[in-house]
């Protein structure tokens, strides 16, 4: 691979990059409704007093063409923090030529330096060309596991406030 990649750290000035790859990676997804994060929310939350996540870019001639997005978890079975691997987006015209690979090598190579157990993230079920990639790493999908979420008014039901809906 003839591609220069280097990997560095996001930083406050590129909110509105981060941003944009991930209404990009909603796209390829199918879920680009789905995307309502500000810059104003990302600024808070990646760089704020509290940083809920870590981003890095994947660069080519020092332009980001991909990124990652990334926090910690908890395995109580392992007793050892763990990483999560969020989005992980290549510009389509990047893609095949390593981009995404760096991306999980450097996350990888940060998991052990961290003394993770492991790194772990979700996949669609459709996305076969990413499957195929994940699998080729090493990588084992876990189809005991099912993932559930709890969002909106059902969230706001169990936590003891009253669904926005019924405002």
């Amino acid at each position: 691979m003839s591609t220069d990649i280097t990997i560095r750290p996001a930083g406050e000035n590129d909110v509105a990059r981060v941003l944009g790859f991930i209404r990009e990676l909603a796209r390829y997804e199918r879920l680009e409704k789905d995307v309502i994060a500000t810059e104003e929310d990302l600024r808070e939350t990646l760089f704020g007093a509290h940083r809920y996540a870590e981003v890095v870019f994947a660069c080519v001639g020092g332009e980001p063409v991909g990124f990652a997005l990334f926090f910690h978890n908890f395995s109580t079975f392992k007793g050892r923090p763990g990483i999560y691997l969020e989005d992980l987006y290549v510009v389509p015209q990047m893609r095949g030529k390593g981009i995404g690979r760096a991306l999980l090598e450097w996350l990888a190579r940060t998991t052990l330096e961290r003394r993770c157990a492991r790194l772990e993230w979700a996949v669609l079920d459709w996305n076969e060309p990413s499957i195929a990639f994940y699998e080729s790493l090493g990588a084992v999908p876990l189809d005991e596991w099912r993932t559930f979420r709890l969002t909106g008014a059902a969230l706001e039901q169990l936590g003891g406030r009253t669904p926005l809906h019924a405002q």
